[in-house]
């Protein structure tokens, strides 16, 4: 019992002290945020991360493919296939990113 009470005084504190900081803080915070995520180095940081990613998925495709071999049904090597040709096509995904 004493620990819920614990708790129950916690939350309640941390929500009265949430609820002094407001929407400033918040916006404080969302603004930091944003500022760090349009960071040139930060962006650059994870294109590269995104690269290194797409270079390892295809390593293990291939890896996978050479050992799976035609058990993979056509449907899935079709559906594969389109998915590796949309990622070579323009440069852009569905969500307006970029594959550099």
């Amino acid at each position: 019992m004493r620990y819920r009470l614990t708790f129950m005084v916690g939350l309640a504190l941390g929500y009265v002290l949430g609820t002094r900081a407001g929407r400033e803080r918040y916006e404080q915070l969302k603004k930091s945020a944003r500022e760090f995520s349009q960071n040139p180095a930060v962006r650059n940081t994870v294109e590269s991360a995104t690269q290194q990613g797409r270079d390892v998925a295809g390593k293990a495709y291939h890896s996978v493919s050479e050992k799976v071999g035609d058990r993979v049904p056509d449907s899935v090597a079709d559906r594969v296939r389109s998915l590796r040709e949309r990622g070579q096509g323009s440069g852009a995904d569905d969500w307006g990113t970029t594959n550099t």
